[in-house]
């Protein structure tokens, strides 16, 4: 009898691993919000990570966290550090690319609790008298996160993080 559950138990977790292996090697995360008022108005709220903390979703996850600024006050090789507790982790932002009112592109670099790095993208978009924000996040998918994703959702789970930051962008900016 314990043969056969511990047979169970290895071909679950063969057929686990077998669609973990069919997962994509890299993943793409993207939200868009109106944010009112033009460019020039919103592009600060990415180019100054000052400001980026004033509406990032993860920034009132731990209002003790740690932060190091390093770089120019904006723009481009602008950067901050952070530690913090288990919903934030460790890690760095850097901005890598910036171009006003159009583009901010930065390097997020995770260190706790695990080990990754991902681009983020915040493109800006005039509309009439609003600016359409596009946040898209890009990151290479090792096997474990395979595994993790046969069972969650990142789209979904990070999709909301997204949704809430650009929620919070657009109350920062609406004042």
């Amino acid at each position: 009898m314990i043969w056969y559950i511990l047979l169970a138990v290895v071909a679950v977790i063969g057929i686990v691993a077998l669609i973990a292996s069919t997962k994509p090697d890299e993943f793409t995360i993207r939200r868009q919000g109106a944010i009112p008022g033009a460019p020039a108005k919103v592009f600060p709220y990415m180019d100054d990570l000052h400001k980026f903390l004033e509406w990032s979703p993860w920034a009132k996850l731990d209002p003790t966290m740690k932060l190091t600024y390093g770089g120019p006050a904006s723009g481009s090789g602008a950067n901050f550090s952070w530690e913090g507790n288990g919903k934030v982790g460790v890690g760095k932002m850097t901005i890598t690319e910036s171009r006003p009112n159009d583009l901010v592109r930065c390097q997020f670099d995770f260190y706790k609790p695990f080990s990754c790095t991902n681009t983020h993208e915040f493109a800006l978009k005039p509309e009439g008298s609003q600016t359409i924000v596009t946040w898209t996040m890009n990151g290479n998918a090792p096997f474990f996160f395979k595994l993790f994703m046969v069972f969650v959702s990142c789209d979904t789970m990070m999709g909301k993080n997204f949704e809430r930051g650009l929620a919070n962008l657009k109350a920062v900016v609406a004042g």
